[in-house]
């Protein structure tokens, strides 16, 4: 996921405001999950189960993502458009529904995990990891492309 998010910020980063606010909300949603799970370079060799405090941090993070993405970059893009006279097509509009589709399993891990303590069961911990990475590696492949038509659009508003 890092790899692949270092492309999409080489290739987006810098030619829009809002965008590069979405890809450095994303850049420290990454971090943290690879922390969470143990993923290089955050090396959990000792295969413990992350503190309360991680998963509290992340499940925060992780609310704190998905409602910039719904409430604070689609309303900065919108205000965009407005201002150059251009309004969503129907491939941006399916990818927004696409991508509202993985905001209610990211939200029911981060409920699930926001108040965990260390007395918490921690049974299903790994697979619920696991869903999440998943969910949120469909959901930044579908935010690279709603990228790309928003960067687009920016770029060559019309009648230009």
């Amino acid at each position: 996921m890092l790899s692949k998010f270092e492309q999409v910020k080489q290739q987006w980063g810098g030619t829009s405001d809002v965008i590069d606010h979405w890809l450095m909300s994303r850049q420290q949603l990454l971090i943290d999950y690879c922390k969470l799970a143990g993923l290089p370079p955050f090396d959990n060799s000792k295969n413990q189960l992350p503190e309360a405090s991680q998963l509290q941090l992340f499940s925060q993070q992780l609310v704190d993502y998905i409602s910039a993405g719904h409430f604070k970059i689609y309303d900065m893009v919108m205000a965009r458009w407005n201002d150059t006279g251009y309004s969503p097509t129907e491939d941006i509009s399916l990818l927004y529904a696409k991508i509202t589709q993985t905001t209610d399993p990211l939200l029911n891990f981060a409920d699930r995990y926001c108040d965990a303590d260390e007395a918490s069961t921690m049974d299903d911990f790994d697979l619920h990891l696991s869903a999440v990475g998943e969910l949120i590696e469909q959901r930044f492949a579908l935010e690279d492309q709603l990228i790309e038509l928003i960067s687009e659009s920016l770029a060559c508003p019309p009648g230009a």
